[in-house]
């Protein structure tokens, strides 16, 4: 099992603030053996965050770009270099075209690195599957960022997806804030989340992350 958390380019999740959250995160994480922490954090904290926390740190975003002249992009050498073990790819923030899509996720695989798909729908999963992603995750765009989870929203969107991807595990995303709906998560198929502003806007945000953690455990067919 695993819970991806995107640190986007939220104040507590930049510059040192990213590193002090990151290693709260760690700390947590470390209570929960049997799942997963990963931080997806800006290009500019990789270094300083992954070399703060001994938990897996991979970027939001690469190109689809070799070495050469491609001022303002980002490369994916560049991140694996900085402490990358992977990256989201075609978040509903930073959409790639399929073509792109397919383009970075061979990349990252034959560096041997993390790769973690977003998508909008099931139809989107079932047709970008074959690039060949380690993980797919489903965020429908309009419960992104909300307090309403795809879970309590259209709990179809996860079965369906569970159902039309054969051969990846999927995480889902969109409005996950509450130990509930990650046991709801995990009980209709899905492998992990993808969480953002429930831990980054949170008060207290070990408090935040243990509670979705918390989901893991109690989900009736984790063991």
């Amino acid at each position: 099992m695993i819970a991806v958390i995107n640190f986007k380019t939220y104040a507590k999740g930049t510059g040192a603030s990213a590193v002090h959250l990151a290693k709260i995160c760690a700390s947590v994480a470390a209570g929960y053996p049997h799942v997963h922490v990963i931080l997806a954090v800006q290009a500019a904290d990789l270094n300083a965050v992954s070399s703060a926390v001994t938990i897996p740190v991979i970027a939001q975003h690469v190109d689809p770009i070799m070495y050469g002249s491609h001022t303002g992009h980002t490369l994916l050498e560049a991140v694996r270099d900085n402490g990358a073990k992977g990256s989201l790819v075609n978040h509903s923030e930073h959409r790639l075209p399929a073509k792109e899509c397919q383009q970075v996720i061979s990349r990252l695989n034959e560096e041997g690195l993390l790769s973690v798909l977003c998508v909008k729908d099931p139809d989107e999963a079932r047709r970008y599957e074959r690039f060949g992603a380690q993980f797919i995750a489903v965020e429908p765009p309009k419960l992104i960022g909300g307090k309403v989870s795809v879970v309590s929203a259209n709990p179809k969107i996860i079965t369906d997806t569970v159902t039309a991807v054969k051969n990846t595990q999927i995480l889902v995303g969109a409005g996950i804030h509450e130990t509930a709906d990650v046991k709801k998560a995990v009980e209709l198929g899905a492998f992990g989340i993808l969480v953002a502003s429930d831990v980054l806007k949170a008060k207290d945000p070990r408090r935040e992350l243990s509670n979705l953690l918390e989901g893991f455990e109690h989900a009736t067919d984790f063991h």
